[in-house]
């Protein structure tokens, strides 16, 4: 038997390539179509993501569940549903901690808490959240965790730090 330095089956002629790319054109061909592809298909997968949030969230207090939905490229919340949708005398809860008093009368279910999100590098940010129980109103961001929780953090001051920090689940 003999064998070849080229070739580790015995007897056997390699033949040689008829491509007409020497294989590192090959390589660099099929990296540049794949790096072209998923730049195509990136704003599709940004979209997804961005998506991610949108549905109904149940509250940290269990008490309440907000409808998040998208209008243009913005993302608002609103109250969907809530564990006590009456008050003592059976007339449906409003907002009664408005400091507004011409908004005082509206009720709470069908109000929109969640305000003007935008999607960026992972979270939605730039809008704001309105707290029904004491009648102010926060500068927000949201991230979704990998547990499927989502992470809505408000804030003063344009200010991170001086916020407070409620997860929602679905």
């Amino acid at each position: 038997m003999q064998f070849s330095s080229r070739s580790t089956i015995p007897n056997v002629r390699r033949t040689p390539s008829l491509s007409l790319f020497p294989t590192r054109v090959r390589r660099i061909g099929a990296l540049l179509f794949f790096g072209l592809a998923s730049l195509a298909l990136a704003p599709q997968l940004q979209a997804q993501g961005a998506n991610a949030i949108l549905g109904e969230w149940l509250n940290a207090d269990e008490d309440a569940k907000v409808t998040i939905y998208q209008e243009g490229d913005r993302y608002f919340g609103k109250v969907s549903w809530l564990k006590n949708p009456t008050d003592d005398n059976g007339k449906p809860r409003v907002d009664e901690e408005n400091p507004k008093a011409e908004l005082r009368t509206r009720p709470i279910k069908g109000l929109v808490l969640l305000q003007d999100f935008r999607y960026d590098d992972g979270e939605w940010k730039g809008g704001s959240i309105y707290d029904p129980k004491n009648g102010k109103t926060y500068d927000c961001y949201m991230d979704l965790k990998d547990d499927g929780r989502l992470k809505i953090r408000g804030f003063v001051m344009g200010m991170r730090a001086l916020g407070r920090t409620t997860y929602w689940t679905r």
